[in-house]
């Protein structure tokens, strides 16, 4: 699969989108690349920080747009971004939240 495709959208790559790569292709790796790659994302100038979560959002409406493609493997990317994207950003972006009615 063409992670580096999906991760860029049309934007340009950045270097920390080498990090996540390995995760995506194999999620065993995950555990022991969460501190790299947060450490580099904090280190990211704002702008970057945006296109790199982008990035992990991308990742996530691929994962669901073809979830009935490879289901196993659309898990494991979703997965990979949403933790990454907690850790990193404190939240998810397309979370929902459901509000009370009055």
């Amino acid at each position: 699969m063409e992670y580096i495709r999906i991760i860029t959208g049309n934007g340009e790559a950045l270097d920390i989108y080498q990090m996540l790569i390995p995760c995506l292709e194999n999620i065993e790796v995950l555990p022991q690349s969460i501190e790299p790659i947060y450490l580099k994302a904090v280190g990211l100038t704002e702008a970057d920080a945006d296109h790199f979560r982008f990035a992990l959002v991308r990742l996530q409406v691929y994962a669901d747009i073809h979830r009935y493609v490879d289901s196993d493997e659309m898990q494991k990317m979703k997965y990979v971004a949403q933790i990454l994207e907690k850790i990193i950003f404190g939240n998810l972006m397309l979370e929902t939240e459901s509000f009370s009615s009055e």
